[in-house]
Parts: C-alpha cells; structure tokens; sequence
C-alpha cells in the first residue's frame, strides 16, 4: 500500500511520541523528517537513530531539506505562537501541504475524531484542541447528542513529568482553547476548563473529571451514549476508560444550581470520570495525555490520507 509522507515539527515529548507512532502502526503515513530547534534533543536523536532525515533549524530547515519535496503532512508539536509562524512559511512554498496542528493555535477548525473528524477530512489545517480535550469533549458531546447541555465543565489531571517546555509554555492557551472547543464541538452552551499537572512521585496516570449540566434527560440514554462514546475513542486509544460508574444528580426546578455568571439552572447533572493509560511509545504509561493527543492527530491524519489516495481529495 502507498504511504504519504510525514514531517514533524518539535522533537519533544509529543513529538517523538508520535514518530515511534507513526513508525510502528502507520497504515497510510510513513515518516520523513524529523524538525527541532535543539540540537541536543533526544527526540533529534532517536530520529537519527532510526534512519530518519533530521534538522535542528526549524521549520526553515525544514524546507532546505531535499525530503520537504516529497511531504504531504506536517505535524506541528512546536507551541501555539511558532505554529501561526510555522503555518504561514510552509503553505507559502507548498499551498497544499496538510497541517495537523497539536499546539493550542486553532489556526483551523477544532477536531475530534470520533465527534467531528468526517467533516474535516478535506480541511488544509486541523487543530487537534489539546490532551484535555481529545479526552473529555468527546464525552460531553455523548451527552449532548441526548439533551441540550447548558455547562459543562472539565478538569484534566496530567502527570508533571509529562508535561514538557512546549506544554508548559501553553498552559493559558489550553484552558481557552479547551473551553471554546466544549462549546464548539462538544455542545455545550458554555463550557470551562482546568488543567492540573500532578507533581507526585511515582508519576499518576492521566485522570479526567467531565462534569455536565444538561435539560432533564433519561439517565439510561445518556449513560448508554456515554458507553458508545467511551469505545468509540478507544478504538484508538486503547488505553482510554471511564474510571468508575457514571453518577446523575437530578437538580428539581425549585432548588436550581447557581453557576456564575450564567444563572440558575435545574435539570441532570452528569459526573463522569475518566483515565487515560498510555501505550508507552516514548514516555510510560502514565503519560496518557501524550498518548491520547498523538492518536488523535493520528487517526486524523490516516483518514485524510485514505482519502488523499483514494482520489477524491
């Protein structure tokens, strides 16, 4: 089977995550280069390692390289400012090249790809939102699909070790993006986002908390919609499950919630609690929120490609 080729902008954690990826389970990608701006960097090292073309000089490095000719995919690790930056210097040589953006940038449409990846298969740039999101939106959106969600609220637990420079350097913009991203994609009328990094040692697996407040809605289809939901994300991330049994609190008409801001609401509250486990590419396991954007910006990508060789894109 013909394979398209693939760059990678940013050789730190998620980036090098995703080149093994690609390297092990790629169907219709294959790995092509490997760009950073370190030249220390491990991830620079193992691409050497493995036989695959690197640069240290960025993404202008990256079109000096004789392999840039051949690329139909660009995934950008780098951060939310170097992304805006980076897009507008590759598509100013290749206009067509596809951009699978896993910064928190959203130069193009937000995507999850059990929610919304149909629709987005022809798109140039793609904004895979971020760990949190990929995590708990599709959630939210089970919920949805049910009952009109007023609030939802989550909170993404992450392992300190996990998290890298980029990460770190992006914090403010994974809260405004993840919450515009539950509004957007996850339908909710108003939605909110908190990211915790966990220093603990030994290092805690990925947890994620979705809270939901919805119209009144029968519990038995939401949560049936919430289990569907939970295997249809971890087809591709095998190592995503719902934590413990979905909760429902059911708020009367005469003793609404209060949300700031927002106003009273009655109706169902929904709780549920998530754990990513990752698969231990690059990082261990607990690094799940590596994991769960990789596969994302992954199976995002395969599917443009299966249609890139198919002939209809």
């Amino acid at each position: 089977m013909k394979k398209l080729k693939v760059a990678i902008i940013g050789s730190g954690n998620i980036g090098t995550d995703l080149m093994i990826k690609i390297m092990r389970h790629g169907k219709r990608l294959e790995m092509a280069a490997m760009v950073g701006i370190d030249p220390n960097s491990d991830g620079l090292a193992r691409a050497a390692r493995l036989g695959i073309a690197t640069t240290h000089q960025g993404v202008v490095g990256l079109t000096q390289m004789d392999e840039f000719k051949d690329i139909d995919f660009v995934f950008d690790a780098t951060s939310a400012s170097a992304h805006v930056k980076n897009d507008a210097i590759l598509r100013s040589i290749k206009p067509g090249i596809r951009l699978i953006d896993l910064t928190p940038a959203a130069i193009g449409p937000y995507c999850v790809p059990v929610v919304n990846g149909a629709e987005h298969v022809d798109k140039l740039n793609v904004n895979m939102v971020t760990c949190g999101g990929q995590a708990t939106i599709p959630m939210v959106a089970a919920v949805s699909r049910v009952a009109k969600v007023h609030y939802a609220e989550i909170i993404a637990s992450i392992a300190s070790k996990s998290a890298g420079p980029g990460t770190r350097a992006n914090i403010d913009e994974f809260t405004e993006t993840t919450s515009k991203a539950i509004e957007v994609i996850g339908g909710a009328a108003k939605g909110k986002a908190i990211i915790i990094m966990n220093p603990a040692e030994p290092p805690l697996i990925m947890r994620d908390t979705v809270f939901v407040l919805s119209e009144a809605a029968d519990q038995a289809a939401v949560q049936a919609s919430i289990l569907a939901m939970e295997q249809a994300v971890n087809a591709y991330v095998p190592g995503y499950r719902l934590k413990q049994q979905v909760q429902f609190d059911v708020i009367p008409e005469d003793a609404p919630l209060n949300i700031p801001g927002l106003g009273q609401f009655s109706g169902l509250k929904t709780s549920i609690f998530l754990e990513v486990e990752g698969a231990a590419h690059y990082l261990p396991a607990y690094a799940g929120n590596l994991d769960i954007m990789t596969s994302a910006g992954m199976a995002t990508a395969e599917r443009m490609a299966e249609r890139m060789l198919s002939g209809e894109a």
